[in-house]
């Protein structure tokens, strides 16, 4: 009887400690890129290493808050974000792995956290899309600072709360200063800039004529001519360096309390493998980030692109001041 007892509490204790760990020999990610875009590479992952992936999804500043809040006694092994300010939000809180440098190596060191805690995974970059049948290209402003412009009143989309759009205001903050983000952002708000919750309702609004303009990543609309070839948006790449023009990087981290560290460098290298940057460049018509491998023929090279010199290590230090600065001028 002693040794059934002794048995059956060892089983209660293994079976709590599975259940703290997330529980057998997959991985539990949290992710902040949608189901639509990364499930499928996802599961070749699985198909390719038979490592099991649990995912939750979510907008990318909440699971950062969430990851903040459960620290080290998260469930979550990986976290796939598709920003870096909230994988930095969570690098501050000391939360993640230092990558090992033969991963940090297969990107520019650009598009990685400066002290190797996250590396970006595809590339994004900002951009005006635009009603081809309503706008000319050559009637844009500069900047985006021209779209405080009256002529503009009501034209020009943006998406307030969308972790993409407050990374943009980070940048922002880091190139122009508080005043003047502050003062764009009110600019933007007494312009009755219509709101959206994400960059793919902005497209689809420019498509279907509700708006002329909006600000978004580049690759929505793409997705959105894939399937329909003859809608009226076209992209706009700023021709100057401005935090209009920002490409940045989705990227991935490693959390130190997983006790699965190996399975979760092979899920980072998985994605940094030429198969899974072939499909960011053909399926999600993002810019891979590992040399070599092409991008889709309908964007600019990427090394065409100016942009602003922004540490994208820093942007989530201003993270906070830049939500402030939304709700400040009325956009929340």
């Amino acid at each position: 009887m002693k040794r059934l007892a002794v048995l059956a509490l060892v089983v209660a204790v293994t079976a709590v400690a599975c259940s703290a760990g997330g529980g057998g020999d997959g991985l539990t990610l949290y992710s902040g890129r949608s189901e639509d875009l990364v499930q499928p590479l996802i599961d070749r992952f699985t198909e390719e290493t038979g490592i099991e992936v649990t995912v939750k999804y979510a907008g990318s500043a909440d699971l950062a808050a969430t990851l903040s809040e459960e620290g080290t006694g998260s469930p979550a092994d990986v976290f796939f974000a598709q920003d870096p300010a909230s994988l930095g939000t969570v690098a501050l809180a000391g939360l993640l792995s230092p990558l090992p440098t033969d991963v940090l190596s297969k990107v520019p060191e650009r598009f990685s956290d400066s002290q190797g805690r996250w590396v970006g995974t595809s590339g994004r970059a900002r951009v005006v899309v635009y009603d081809s049948t309503a706008i000319d290209p050559g009637d844009l402003p500069e900047t985006e600072d021209g779209f405080t412009d009256p002529q503009w009143r009501g034209r020009v989309g943006i998406a307030p709360t969308n972790g993409s759009f407050l990374s943009f205001v980070s940048a922002k903050i880091l190139v122009d200063g508080e005043d003047a983000t502050l003062r764009w952002l009110e600019g933007m708000a007494n312009n009755a800039s219509p709101t959206f919750p994400k960059n793919s309702a902005i497209v689809a609004a420019v498509n279907d004529g509700q708006i002329e303009v909006g600000l978004v990543n580049h690759y929505y609309l793409l997705r959105a001519l894939a399937e329909s070839p003859d809608l009226p948006g076209a992209n706009y790449f700023f021709e100057v360096a401005t935090p209009g023009s920002l490409v940045m990087p989705a990227g991935v981290g490693i959390l130190a309390s997983s006790d699965k560290q190996e399975s979760a460098k092979k899920f980072v290298e998985f994605l940094l493998s030429d198969e899974s940057q072939s499909y960011f460049a053909t399926e999600t018509f993002e810019y891979p980030l590992v040399p070599d491998i092409p991008a889709s023929e309908l964007l600019p090279p990427l090394e065409t692109i100016p942009t602003p010199d922004v540490d994208l290590s820093m942007l989530a230090t201003v993270l906070d001041t830049a939500t402030d600065l939304v709700a400040q001028a009325g956009l929340l």
